[in-house]
């Protein structure tokens, strides 16, 4: 099965994706984290995105695809994969169409979690993120055992510097600005669904397992 999840920043698209590539034995390829990886392994690709970024410009189409499209060309058919975060451009998604038809590997659904700009200001200024490993918290939904420290290595906890209400709402505009028109493009092509985002956890699982059944793929 091969998944698209689509969302604003906070909707809680990492969290459901962890979940379920764990259930299912699929790929969970974040596109947040694959950049980070290959700036810190020092990577070719890392070193572009790393001047780029610190030149305070936008890492390129062309960059994000030949990333995000290396880690799909890695992952066998029979394991499939859900992309959290790519595609953001039209121009991405016409790049991933187009490898995958190449690949003669199709998408089975893309998920977009409908959430509000209250919901995500919440959840967003909440949450915490283990600077060693990666492992995301919130301050109420997905506390720590010990607060502030992660559970897994220890390490002392952060927050972001864009999980401040007036960047949180500038991401928001920049976001529906870049992926409103894919929404309509995965319309189009019959592979869209919405999840209400704005709901709890629990409530979102189970509205994304009748979704599957609904759509006869495996859960």
């Amino acid at each position: 099965m091969n998944l698209i999840f689509l969302g604003p920043p906070g909707a809680g698209k990492g969290t459901h994706a962890k979940v379920l590539s764990e259930q299912l034995g699929m790929s969970h390829l974040a596109t947040g984290d694959i950049l980070r990886r290959n700036i810190r392994d020092k990577t070719e690709l890392g070193l572009k995105a790393k001047d780029v970024i610190e030149r305070g410009a936008l890492v390129s189409d062309d960059l994000v695809n030949a990333m995000m499209l290396g880690e799909i060309d890695r992952i066998s058919d029979s394991r499939g994969f859900l992309l959290d975060g790519y595609p953001r451009t039209l121009g991405q998604a016409d790049a991933l169409e187009k490898f995958l038809g190449e690949k003669n590997r199709r998408l089975d659904a893309v998920i977009d979690f409908d959430t509000s700009e209250k919901i995500v200001i919440e959840r967003l200024s909440g949450r915490r993120i283990c600077p060693k490993c990666n492992a995301n918290y919130h301050v109420r939904n997905i506390p720590p055992r010990v607060e502030g420290v992660c559970d897994h290595c220890g390490e002392k906890l952060t927050q972001r510097k864009d999980d401040q209400p007036d960047t949180i709402r500038h991401r928001l505009t920049t976001y529906h600005r870049e992926t409103a028109p894919l929404t309509e493009y995965y319309q189009k092509k019959g592979l869209l669904n919405r999840i209400h985002g704005d709901l709890g956890i629990k409530e979102i699982q189970a509205e994304m397992k009748a979704l599957f059944e609904r759509l006869k793929l495996a859960v």
